[in-house]
């Protein structure tokens, strides 16, 4: 990828009871709209707050192993955007120690953005969030 070229990052988080089982889910695009890269994981019992940090926290270590050094964030989660972006508060104790790791990881980056998007167009994402709770418990 040619340097500053920006990859574009959405990420999603699913939670099946708010707590319960929890998913997260990121792809990762070029500047062309082509996929880089796709990633889900199983989280266990969360929050639906928790599984969103956590698909983003997923999805800028996918950025961050294919060396990616601009980037720019999509998600539908309106509150995760606000608390990025410093318009809002973290004031639950689990959530501050997941925005310091979503700070560590962004500070790595030399340059990122943090946009909301509709849920419609955050469908990739969702579904692989969804997708690593139906495996997960497909197994069980």
């Amino acid at each position: 990828m040619p340097e500053g070229k920006a990859v574009r990052l959405y990420t999603d988080g699913a939670c099946r009871g708010n707590p319960g089982n929890g998913g997260a889910g990121a792809v990762l695009f070029d500047e062309n709209g082509g996929v880089l890269t796709t990633a889900k994981k199983f989280l266990g019992s969360c929050t639906n707050n928790e599984a969103e940090y956590a698909a983003l926290i997923l999805g800028l270590e996918e950025a961050l192993s294919g060396g990616h050094k601009t980037i720019q964030v999509f998600l539908d989660s309106e509150l995760l955007v606000r608390q990025i972006n410093g318009v809002y508060r973290v004031k639950n104790a689990r959530l501050k120690t997941l925005m310091q790791e979503v700070q560590r990881h962004l500070a790595l980056f030399d340059g990122y953005t943090v946009k909301h998007v509709p849920r419609s167009e955050n469908a990739v994402a969702d579904r692989l969030a969804n997708e690593a709770i139906d495996d997960e418990l497909d197994m069980a």
